[in-house]
């Protein structure tokens, strides 16, 4: 199994906790609600980041070729959750600043920033990767996926 995997079973669980947890649950705002569907469809792309990363090391030849095709089912849905997710962030970006303005002196508000700008990133060199498939490009696809973990893992905490 591989370790991501597990990074995003944990993400998902604090996330849980974190909403949960929130003072007026289960009567959340909508900004809230978007928020959290953004972050799993986030989720839920990036999961095939570990599905690749089992692939690379599990022994068994059976079990490769069983995740490759699955992969391979799935990769025409990856593109639009990430389309998606980017266009939930959105209105949870427009939500919040609706309702509470922009601070630079508001971490929340930077990381989230910052956030949605390297998913903007990311969306775009998903689809890039679609039309110019080089090795570089899908290391940029990899690591900007890997950086957005930890800007909304930050995200989440703050």
């Amino acid at each position: 199994m591989s370790k991501w995997f597990v990074f995003n079973f944990v993400l998902l669980i604090f996330l849980t906790w974190k909403v949960v947890n929130y003072h007026s649950f289960p009567f959340m705002q909508v900004h809230i609600w978007f928020g959290v569907i953004g972050v799993l469809l986030y989720i839920y792309n990036w999961t095939r980041n570990a599905v690749f990363e089992t692939i690379r090391n599990v022994p068994s030849r059976k079990t490769k070729v069983r995740l490759a095709r699955f992969s391979k089912k799935v990769v025409t849905v990856h593109r639009w959750t990430g389309n998606i997710a980017l266009i939930v962030v959105l209105f949870h970006g427009f939500l919040i600043l609706n309702r509470y303005g922009f601070n630079f002196s508001n971490p929340k508000m930077v990381v989230g920033l910052l956030a949605l700008l390297t998913l903007t990133f990311q969306v775009m060199t998903g689809w890039l990767r679609l039309y110019k498939p080089t090795i570089k490009l899908r290391y940029v696809h990899l690591y900007t996926g890997m950086s957005l973990f930890f800007l909304v893992l930050l995200h989440i905490i703050l």
